[in-house]
């Protein structure tokens, strides 16, 4: 540790604990301070690792008794910790021998300089599925082409089935998760959300459990429509449309890109609506968008015009104001992010917490 010290700046003293799952493998990483101590769960021995700045560059050193790799899902659970405990941090340089290190420098969770240093940039790293996406990914759906309901579209890949994307909340000392919806599981929970006074005044879709039974079936049965139930540790909360835009409703009302996104979204219990929570759920929505095909570009969102909530947190988490356009059922305003802004801007945490990542101030 003093080496370290006589290297660089010691970074502040403050205590972290994040969970990280690359490959579907979980680890606790607690950063403490200017130390990182790394543990799978399955209660595996711990890595230590030191984190310090160094001409306004943050460094991650793995620290070993005797020398030995480090296993790529070890590295990227380290680069994840880091990059939640310190939000406001572009790049990290990182010093450890990595037993696949070709492999992490060809995907772009790695750069290598001519003088052989390592660098991770948030903006590549926050790309990649491997850390937050749950069922492994083959390779990007090839391109061809179909006709459905007169619309010409990319033929989309098979919906996906169970859990998709995982992400730990530092803020919320907890595990948003997206799941495709379970009818045996989910029904009854959909339908007292559907009946909720809130929830009835935006979606107006109250009625007994045939009724919702219904919609889902519909939901499922179409396939460019994605029905999520979202859960923090496991307790559902909410429920999420994803779409393709190109053979939606929305399509005709803008210059609609094949792999562009949209959703829509209720929280069907009341105590997690509010501050902490759509600082969670809004950009995790986005990024989880983004990671499913990497030629979408745009994420789209339609909301009720006056729904001026809603438009201020869109706009927060990035989400341009685009128009206001009518739709048979209500004035809407056209909000749309792009990948580009996301990533660049690192709005995975919204722009207001990235100084301390438990300050909230989205509405």
């Amino acid at each position: 540790m003093g080496k370290l010290h006589e290297q660089g700046q010691q970074l502040l003293a403050r205590v972290t604990t994040v969970i990280s799952r690359p490959d579907g493998i979980a680890y606790t990483a607690t950063v403490d301070g200017d130390t990182l101590l790394l543990q799978k769960a399955d209660g595996a021995e711990k890595s230590q690792w030191h984190l310090y700045r160094q001409a306004d560059q943050l460094n991650l050193e793995r620290i070993a008794s005797k020398p030995r790799g480090v296993a790529n899902a070890e590295l990227l659970a380290a680069i994840e910790a880091c990059f939640l405990s310190y939000p406001d941090c572009g790049t990290l340089n990182v010093k450890a021998h990595v037993i696949a290190v070709n492999e992490l420098i060809c995907s772009g969770f790695l750069l290598r300089d001519e003088n052989g240093q390592m660098s991770v940039k948030a903006e590549l790293f926050w790309q990649q599925p491997r850390p937050w996406l749950v069922q492994s990914q083959p390779g990007v759906f090839p391109l061809t082409y179909t006709f459905c309901h007169g619309r010409r579209h990319p033929l989309r890949p098979l919906k996906p089935m169970g859990p998709v994307y995982r992400r730990y909340i530092p803020w919320l000392e907890r595990t948003l998760s997206f799941s495709t919806v379970d009818l045996d599981r989910d029904l009854e929970s959909f339908s007292r959300w559907m009946n909720d006074p809130v929830v009835a005044a935006s979606w107006r879709e109250e009625g007994d459990l045939g009724r919702h039974r219904a919609y889902l079936q519909n939901i499922e049965a179409d396939a460019h429509v994605t029905a999520l139930i979202a859960s923090l540790d496991d307790e559902a909360f909410g429920y999420f449309e994803v779409y393709w835009a190109k053979e939606d409703r929305i399509a005709p009302f803008y210059d609609v890109d094949d792999f562009d996104r949209g959703w829509h979204v209720l929280i069907g219990e009341p105590r997690f609506r509010g501050k902490p929570f759509v600082t969670a759920w809004l950009p995790s929505i986005s990024h989880y968008l983004f990671l499913d095909d990497c030629r979408t570009q745009r994420i789209v969102i339609e909301p009720r015009a006056d729904n001026y909530k809603m438009v201020r947190n869109l706009g927060k988490c990035g989400y341009a104001h685009v128009k206001e356009f009518d739709f048979p059922h209500k004035r809407a305003m056209l909000g749309m992010l792009l990948r580009e802004r996301f990533f660049a801007d690192r709005l995975w945490v919204p722009r207001e917490t990235t100084t301390s990542p438990y300050s909230l101030s989205l509405s």
